[in-house]
């Protein structure tokens, strides 16, 4: 053969390439296109049932059985928890590549399973979608197990009902809900798995100031965090998802750490030759029902799906991954910079980091709970609020000294009277038989208290903020108010027996 026609078939074989990533670009243009569509209208796929991130079995239960009511769709019950609760497992599609995602392994952590039903929503639908829809039906089969923690989620707590976190059961399988997980993998042999959390409000996406809103991770299959070719389709699709989000999110993706965990599921599914991504849901602010946060995972996954059903990660650098920035716990709920504290006579400048945490409590229902995370120089931290306190001193706030012996009692009370004197506490007989969570502005303590809890690391953030002798802040469980106009901004209060 001479050199001319060797020429020829050269030239015409890079127009076929040419051609053929043409196609295929404008394929991912018109997908992307899509999904950015589908993003303007996520409300008419969203779980409508689901007024609350707080979702429970019998709600999802009752959710499944409406919605599965399909030929499209398969529901089966693949395992029960410790306490006897279904374990479900649903498939939409019909395509050779099967994806397994599964969530709420840990209770407290629900985001993706709303997402997860709101997917479902979305695959079941017949509209102007049809067409993305068909070609990610026709090339996937997509199985999910949504709440794989329902005893977890009855309480809203991470672990299971004998206290064990599920995602360390990977090896010893002692639990009915691991054991669960375990075998639909194997069974069904997955090419991709979805591992889906919810991360803690702490995570900041790298140095930036600004929140990790959604995180990933391709787990490692050894110490030695090498690469094969099954974590290495993990990292190209996460490529894949984190340009699509950064469309609606630049600079609020983060990137987990991969040190291996021998007891996890992602890092053994790994070693069993499923390609599996975690997405972590972190925190936008002003979201605490994390529906924003819901609409991008949703849109993670749909992404995902997408990139799967025409291959279309193949084409992403391995490098791209690592230029997502790596997490790092820089966020605080309530950052409060530049206060003046007086010890020993002697005043120094300091920075008040203060997180809350969620809690559930058969009496009062969700609560927040406000402590003191770090005090000191935090001016390498953000916060999803941050007050200027330049100028004020802090001061322990006071005890009112008229007990109180009902909650109607609290009723009567003028709060903002209250904080202009500093007053955060009030005094009750009986703390025991109080909510531990009173939906009033104000923290009660017991009548045998005779000052106030200390302002320090990992106690109640209560106290107030003085200007010359004026009271022009008070922060009573971690929420601040302003004395200037008097806002309403407390979750509710503590009882502290």
């Amino acid at each position: 053969m001479n050199n001319k026609i060797k020429y020829m078939k050269v030239t015409q074989m890079n127009k076929i390439r040419h051609i053929f990533l043409l196609i295929t670009l404008s394929g991912l243009v018109l997908a992307q296109n899509e999904i950015g569509n589908i993003y303007d209208n996520y409300e008419t796929y969203r779980e409508k049932l689901i007024t609350s991130k707080r979702i429970d079995h019998t709600l999802l239960s009752e959710i499944l059985r409406v919605r599965t009511n399909s030929p499209n769709v398969e529901l089966k019950i693949v395992g029960k928890s410790v306490e006897g609760r279904d374990i479900n497992l649903i498939k939409i599609g019909s395509g050779k590549t099967k994806v397994l995602a599964w969530s709420q392994m840990h209770g407290d952590e629900p985001t993706a399973t709303l997402a997860l039903l709101d997917m479902m929503n979305f695959l079941l639908a017949d509209d102007q979608q049809n067409e993305l829809r068909r070609k990610v039906l026709e090339a996937v089969s997509f199985y999910f197990i949504p709440m794989l923690n329902p005893d977890g989620a009855e309480k809203f707590t991470r672990r299971n009902a004998v206290g064990v976190d599920l995602n360390r059961d990977a090896q010893r399988l002692q639990f009915p809900e691991s054991r669960t997980l375990n075998n639909v993998r194997d069974s069904l042999n997955p090419e991709f798995g979805f591992n889906l959390h919810d991360q803690s409000q702490l995570h900041a996406a790298g140095r930036n100031n600004k929140p990790a809103v959604i995180s990933f991770l391709a787990p490692p299959f050894n110490y030695e965090r090498d690469l094969n070719e099954v974590r290495e389709k993990s990292m190209r699709l996460i490529v894949s998802i984190s340009k699509t989000l950064s469309k609606y999110i630049p600079d609020y993706l983060g990137r987990y750490s991969d040190e291996f965990e021998p007891r996890a599921f992602g890092d053994n599914f790994v070693i069993k030759g499923t390609s599996t991504v975690l997405i972590e849901s972190g925190w936008w602010p002003n979201d605490r029902e994390k529906n924003f946060v819901r609409k991008l995972n949703f849109i993670s996954l749909l992404s995902a799906l997408n990139s799967i059903s025409d291959k279309s990660y193949h084409q992403n650098l391995l490098s791209d991954y690592h230029l997502i920035p790596e997490n790092q716990k820089l966020m605080f709920d309530l950052l409060l910079r530049n206060i003046t504290i007086e010890k020993n006579d002697k005043e120094f400048i300091i920075d008040i980091g203060i997180n809350y945490t969620e809690v559930s409590d058969p009496e009062c229902g969700f609560s927040l709970v406000g402590k003191i995370e770090d005090i000191g120089d935090l001016s390498t931290h953000s916060g999803y609020q941050e007050f200027e306190c330049k100028g004020l001193k802090i001061a322990e706030g006071k005890i009112y000294n008229q007990t109180i012996k009902t909650l109607e009692d609290l009723t009567r009370i003028d709060y903002f009277e209250l904080y202009q004197e500093g007053y955060i506490y009030v005094l009750a007989d009986n703390v025991e038989i109080l909510p531990k969570y009173p939906k009033f502005p104000i923290n009660i303590l017991s009548n045998s208290y005779i000052k106030p809890p200390e302002t320090a690391i990992d106690n109640f953030a209560n106290f107030a903020f003085l200007q010359g002798e004026d009271v022009v802040y008070v922060v009573i469980n971690g929420f601040l108010v302003d004395l200037s106009n008097n806002t309403k901004s407390v979750f509710n209060g503590l009882t502290i027996p």
